[in-house]
């Protein structure tokens, strides 16, 4: 059994992949995120790339085997060489701290409204083993925080400072209002807006000038009630089908073939 099997659990499910705006969102809250990204990518007419790169990374790090771990780390870590600039660098451990603080809180936030809370041991376990989507990169071993307790009083303090600047609402504005997006994304806009808003933190949802009301909460309690138990009803398989694609990709991009350790 992998060492972060635990994780894989959570890590699996394809519909983690909804939460990819909220994640963005929050880490583009941070001023030095969000000038990098607004200084090297282009969320207007390449709305796919970053959650690619990041999916990649995600799925290589946690699925993959130790050699395809690194080498996709490795890949990371070169394309953040060049993301620089005055007041911000991409491979800062602490940029990178905000940034796996991100992936973590919105994976565990929907697959625990998906499939209800985890038991205090197992939500332990995954929180540990989710330290490796930092650690992987620059994020200095013991600079995750030590418990989930100290995981919360870290994310509160960010999530109470962070001041949303004009890039970050630029990036917010290409990432929900595209100019372009293939049929299928185009089509899911609309609720995938609708979540990402249901999901960001109040203050920063505010500060991101996305409105939120009680009406809006019942239709999201019933969306999520609703979709909930018929994602539940997919077979595994399928509900994983996003992690097998990209796999598959980095595997094709390495020269390897075949998608196994996943």
């Amino acid at each position: 059994m992998p060492d972060n099997a635990d994780m894989r659990v959570v890590a699996r499910e394809g519909a983690l992949l909804a939460g990819g705006a909220r994640a963005i969102l929050l880490q583009v809250a941070h001023p030095g995120v969000a000038r990098g990204v607004a200084e090297h990518s282009d969320f207007a007419t390449r709305p796919l790339d970053r959650l690619r790169a990041t999916l990649t990374y995600v799925y290589g790090v946690t699925f993959g085997t130790p050699e395809e771990s690194r080498a996709v780390a490795a890949m990371v870590t070169e394309a953040h060489r060049a993301v620089a600039g005055a007041g911000y660098r991409a491979s800062d451990p602490e940029l990178q701290l905000w940034v796996a603080a991100t992936l973590y809180d919105t994976a565990l936030l929907i697959y625990e409204r998906l499939f209800g809370p985890l038991d205090q041991a197992a939500a332990d376990t995954v929180y540990r083993q989710y330290a490796l989507l930092g650690t992987a990169l620059q994020v200095p071993d013991g600079r995750w925080p030590a418990g989930r307790t100290a995981f919360r009083a870290y994310w509160d303090q960010m999530v109470g400072t962070l001041e949303v600047s004009d890039d970050a609402r630029r990036i917010a504005r290409d990432l929900l209002h595209p100019e372009w997006a293939p049929p299928l994304l185009w089509a899911a806009m609309p609720l995938n807006r609708f979540l990402t808003a249901a999901w960001l933190p109040e203050p920063l949802r505010r500060q991101y000038g996305i409105g939120w009301d009680a009406g809006q909460q019942r239709r999201y309690d019933a969306v999520m009630t609703v979709g909930g138990a018929l994602y539940r009803r997919l077979p595994v398989p399928l509900r994983e089908a996003p992690k097998t694609w990209y796999l598959r990709d980095l595997r094709r991009r390495l020269g390897g073939d075949g998608v196994s350790g996943g």
